[in-house]
């Protein structure tokens, strides 16, 4: 869904803000592989995700960790570069040729002081981070490998169309031979 579609219908703004926030964000067609940003430095943009899929993942010990899954209709930013200037400790990267609006932080707050209506939409997306990083949370604490694999398809039921074993492997805390041994198993 393209933004002004998503803005309209989830959070039924206006369509004069709408368009102006629509006119306000880039949009920009990227390759499968691209990455939006690397771990460790600094993003201070917005994302929204119109198609494609995209995967925000660390470094550690020299391997590359998938922390989160982002589909259609998704914002994403890097908390820490955003609100604490801070390197972001994960970076996002395309696993398909992905259509993304996106604007930086401080030109959005304009419009969020601007439009007192946008402030909703702040609240919302944030506290939509906090609920998808308990999610995780609970999903890598309580919850066995095959809990886990299952929790993932339930949120993304075409991850495995669309995202590689490794990736979803390291998403779910497993290596790729004990993925294959789950999947074999269902």
């Amino acid at each position: 869904m393209e933004l002004l579609g998503f803005l309209r219908q989830e959070f039924d703004l206006p369509a004069n803000i709408c368009t102006e926030l629509e006119l306000a964000f880039t949009c920009e067609t990227l390759p499968k592989h691209h990455k939006l940003f690397l771990p460790d430095t600094l993003s201070k943009k917005v994302y929204f995700i119109e198609s494609g899929f995209v995967r925000s993942y660390y470094i550690k010990d020299d391997k590359d960790i998938t922390h989160f899954f982002f589909t259609e209709n998704s914002f994403s930013l890097s908390i820490e570069s955003v609100f604490y200037n801070s390197p972001s400790l994960l970076g996002l990267e395309l696993l398909e040729t992905s259509t993304l609006r996106w604007i930086y932080y401080h030109d959005l707050e304009i419009y969020i002081n601007k439009y007192n209506q946008l402030e909703k939409l702040m609240r919302v997306l944030l506290i939509d981070v906090m609920k998808k990083l308990s999610e995780r949370l609970y999903m890598t604490q309580f919850q066995s490998a095959q809990e886990r694999y299952k929790t993932m398809l339930d949120k993304h039921p075409d991850i495995l169309l669309r995202a590689p074993l490794g990736h979803i492997a390291s998403y779910i805390g497993i290596t790729q031979q004990r993925l294959s041994v789950i999947r074999s198993q269902k």
